[in-house]
């Protein structure tokens, strides 16, 4: 019995992949197809990073080919491709950078830096080539969590780049790393702008595949200068369930949405806390408030983490959970976070492309 094309994309198509939520040739990943009598190979491209993910993807899609009628033996064959956000001109130094993601939330003490830092490391660990940008002018806290020693400076290039420190495999910069960590930065709006504008302008990123900057809480000047001189593909929301932290998580959807820069889901933390003792569930701050949140605007709810001491304590010590406890449940979350936001932003940049109008010069 001669094995079809047809045949192998319909096994294809039994499987739904978790972070695009589509089959791989809705999505268009298949790149070839090659039978050779009973022997069948497939090479798929995925638009995100997966390295953990991809080699578990290439075995039970096999298994699903092998189950064809006629089909002795198939291969297949996974890679990821990370493609450029499609914006506008960028500037100079975001040149070697090919997607910005901005995590936000409407208030302070939701969790937004810690959810930064693990999903800059568990992007990290899926192969990508990643930065973080610590945005957070008066309150910078992204070296403390990548276990930078205080009074450690960049390194400048050619007398005008900074170049960015690295912990972990990942690229770090922040204003922390130019100032006394002691001294509050007694500054008004323009000048925390301009700060901003120097660390972006100024920094020289070496070819990332992703750069998370670390928005300060609110949605005021820092975010509409990201907004209008960086090319950001997509925002991350942090919350709690509280109904307070909620309210302020709607204006940075909101915020968002006036500036165009698509909203790629909705992080929710302090969702449970789980008791030591006696294993006790607890909604301590509300409970389904992420997700309603989610639900209202319609977009996902990317991760739900718990309230934990764990997490807090490796945060400060410089080691966040991805990297101090990588096969622990939450470190798991954060992984599959980490997949979704880049499925989102390659789908975001897919439906951007095809939506772009073609121009077409005759020469009548």
């Amino acid at each position: 019995m001669s094995v079809t094309r047809e045949a192998i994309e319909g096994a294809l198509r039994q499987y739904t992949d978790p972070h695009l939520n589509q089959d791989p040739v809705s999505a268009g990943c298949v790149r070839d197809i090659a039978i050779a009598g009973d022997q069948v190979r497939v090479h798929l491209v995925l638009g995100y990073a997966a390295g953990l993910f991809k080699s578990g993807l290439a075995q039970l899609l096999q298994m699903a080919l092998e189950k064809i009628p006629g089909v002795a033996r198939a291969e297949v064959r996974v890679d990821c491709v990370i493609e450029p956000h499609k914006a506008q001109d960028q500037v100079p130094a975001l040149a070697s950078v090919k997607n910005v993601i901005a995590v936000a939330s409407g208030k302070g003490g939701v969790g937004k830096s810690t959810t930064a830092a693990n999903l800059a490391l568990a992007l990290a660990r899926e192969g990508a080539r990643v930065g973080v940008l610590d945005a957070d002018i008066y309150g910078p806290s992204q070296g403390i969590m990548f276990g930078i020693p205080e009074g450690t400076r960049p390194q400048v290039k050619d007398q005008k780049w900074f170049v960015p420190l690295e912990a972990h495999g990942v690229q770090v910069m922040s204003m922390a790393f130019l100032t006394d960590d002691n001294t509050p930065m007694v500054w008004r709006g323009p000048m925390v702008s301009g700060a901003l504008l120097q660390l972006i302008t100024q920094t020289a990123w070496n070819d990332l595949d992703y750069l998370v900057v670390d928005m300060p809480p609110g949605t005021g000047d820092i975010q509409l200068t990201l907004a209008q001189k960086v090319p950001v593909a997509g925002s991350v929301i942090v919350t709690t369930p509280q109904d307070l932290a909620l309210l302020d998580a709607k204006k940075g959807v909101e915020m968002f949405r006036k500036v165009n820069i698509p909203v790629l889901g909705v992080v929710e933390n302090m969702a449970v806390h789980i008791c030591s003792n006696c294993g006790h569930a607890e909604h301590l701050f509300g409970e389904g408030g992420g997700e309603k949140l989610a639900a209202r605007y319609n977009v996902e709810l990317l991760a739900s983490l718990p309230l934990s001491m764990d997490i807090r304590s490796q945060a400060d010590a410089g080691r966040p959970t991805v990297i101090a406890d990588p096969d622990g449940p939450v470190a798991q979350i954060y992984q599959q976070m980490a997949r979704k936001v880049g499925a989102r932003i390659a789908q975001s940049g897919q439906i951007v492309a095809q939506s772009m109008p073609k121009i077409v010069i005759s020469e009548d």
